[in-house]
């Protein structure tokens, strides 16, 4: 099945975001955790605490254009679906116990240099 160019930009900015994480001491230890209601794109743990990344990506010249801010997109529906999935990961890895948060990896980036801005936002679900 062929890729949306969206789905090839969510690829690439989460392939960045993940090495982003671990350059800073992370270890991914889950990627798209998926259920029928709602996915995180990047489960990571750093020290005691587990981090649930929201992976938001965007072409750079449309964010300098268009003054788009990705993250933006991630709306208390979103956390809500979310917090949801991440119940549901604790309980089946028996992790319920464990301290967690939501980060967002917002991941600017511009084909033409072949380079990346990235944005990491902790603790988003305050």
């Amino acid at each position: 099945m062929a890729r949306t160019e969206k789905r090839k930009i969510g690829d690439f900015g989460e392939r960045i975001a993940e090495m982003f994480l671990v350059k800073r001491g992370y270890r991914v230890i889950e990627k798209n955790y998926l259920k029928k209601w709602g996915e995180i794109d990047l489960i990571a743990e750093k020290g005691d605490k587990l981090h649930f990344v929201e992976v938001k990506s965007a072409n750079y010249i449309n964010e300098q254009k268009d003054n788009f801010r990705p993250e933006d997109k991630i709306h208390p529906a979103k956390i809500a679906r979310l917090l949801r999935t991440i119940e549901i990961f604790l309980l089946e890895k028996g992790r319920e116990s464990d301290d967690w948060q939501i980060d967002a990896l917002v991941v600017f980036f511009d084909t033409d240099k072949k380079r990346a801005k990235v944005n990491l936002i902790e603790n988003i679900n305050l």
